[in-house]
């Protein structure tokens, strides 16, 4: 019987699981310069915790999540996004009655049945950042300049797209003004959209069908209803994004998917990725904190795809580091474990050829590791006691007397 991994999962080998790791640690080194501090989060949650936070009508919840009765006869759901785990989390261990705002990072995978296609597997991985307590539009210009200044470290290039979707004072007014427009242009509608619109007409904005978004293109649009505060807001953003120079397009039919945003959204999107262009993207969502159970709290963050940044970023170069042990004989080789032992131990990485082939095996195996360095252990040295110090890629070579000298010349 052959075994193969399941449609919509996919194996990480290197030189691929080199990128992954790339992107992560330049995420990680980015967040912790502005002070987040990493949250490790389970995988799978009540299914209730996303009901309650993406929102019943989305796809995500109708279609797209893996939900399981385990054997407690609980109903069970591997998470298709972070943040409702992340404000579960806050709300729980009562994190907001210990600092009057909190800056969290995350990494980790996320499932969700969708079909699969390249940028869009089902299970994927996400990296992304949770800020609580603080409402001031400074927050949202951080937020949104420090995915600028993930995205420019990776070198990826990607457009922001940026809007308001108001608040729950100004919302419910456009929510009308909207859905007396879509009940006239229903019958251009998929019927996704027909069967959701009247119970969350906003959804219909986020539809990737083109007959829809021929439509909404005409539609109103909420940044004309936001209410004044909402509209401060809103331009304040828009200001500090202007003076911290993170160029932008606002886009009045942005209202990303999920049922818990307000105020700011925004994406940002690449021009290299064909139908799946969002590689980052996020929000403020006030509300969601309280409607999970916790105090009311401000809160905004984003979430970066990290499948689709590894579209867009080279392999990292395999620089040369550490030794490659090169023995001869049985003496040669157990001289060579020790000497290994010896290093990994000083923090320096070494390996060697168990095989114990030849001479030239065991130096092509040493360039095949990129290792920055032989240490060679043949007949001469062990007669003579002393180490043999090539440099692999000049050639040149040197007599070393002790591992002590020899981690010192490392």
């Amino acid at each position: 019987m052959e075994f193969k991994a399941i449609r919509g999962v996919e194996d990480l080998l290197p030189p691929e699981s080199e990128k992954f790791e790339k992107v992560v640690d330049t995420f990680k080194k980015v967040v912790k310069r502005a002070g987040f501090k990493e949250v490790i989060l389970p995988i799978f949650e009540d299914v209730r915790l996303f009901t309650r936070s993406v929102g019943e009508t989305t796809d995500i919840v109708q279609k797209e999540m893996y939900v399981f009765e385990d054997k407690g006869g609980r109903t069970i759901a591997l998470r298709p996004e972070g943040t409702a785990s992340a404000v579960r989390a806050y709300i729980e261990h009562g994190v907001f009655a210990k600092e009057p705002f909190t800056k969290w990072f995350y990494v980790g995978p996320m499932f969700r049945f969708e079909r699969p296609q390249a940028g869009r597997r089902r299970q994927f991985f996400q990296a992304g950042c949770e800020v609580f307590g603080l409402e001031q539009p400074g927050a949202d210009a951080e937020v949104i300049y420090l995915a600028h200044s993930l995205l420019k470290a990776l070198a990826v290039e990607a457009e922001l797209e940026l809007n308001s979707i108001g608040c729950s004072s100004c919302r419910p007014e456009y929510r009308g003004k909207l859905l007396e427009f879509l009940e006239e242009n229903k019958g251009q509608l998929c019927e996704n959209c027909l069967s959701r619109f009247e119970r969350n007409p906003l959804r219909v904005l986020d539809c990737k069908e083109e007959q829809c978004r021929a439509v909404v293109e005409k539609a109103p649009k909420i940044t004309d209803y936001l209410c004044r505060e909402c509209k401060e807001h809103y331009e304040k953003v828009k200001e500090l994004l202007n003076l911290m120079e993170v160029p932008f397009k606002e886009n009045p039919l942005l209202v990303r998917g999920l049922d818990y945003y307000t105020r700011t959204v925004f994406e940002f999107k690449s021009d290299k990725l064909g139908a799946q262009s969002t590689v980052l993207a996020g929000g403020r969502y006030d509300n969601l904190v309280k409607q999970l159970g916790g105090p009311k709290t401000p809160a905004l963050g984003f979430a970066m795809g990290i499948d689709r940044i590894m579209l867009l970023i080279e392999s990292p170069d395999r620089k040369r580091e550490g030794v490659f042990v090169v023995t001869r004989g049985e003496e040669g080789y157990r001289k060579g474990l020790e000497l290994v032992k010896f290093l990994r131990e000083k923090g320096v990485k070494a390996e060697i050829d168990h095989r114990q082939g030849s001479f030239k095996a065991q130096m092509k195996a040493a360039d095949r590791c990129r290792a920055k360095f032989a240490v060679i252990i043949g007949e001469e040295e062990l007669q003579n006691d002393f180490l043999s110090l090539k440099e692999l890629e000049t050639g040149k070579q040197e007599k070393v007397e002790t591992p002590e000298e020899l981690l010192a010349r490392l």
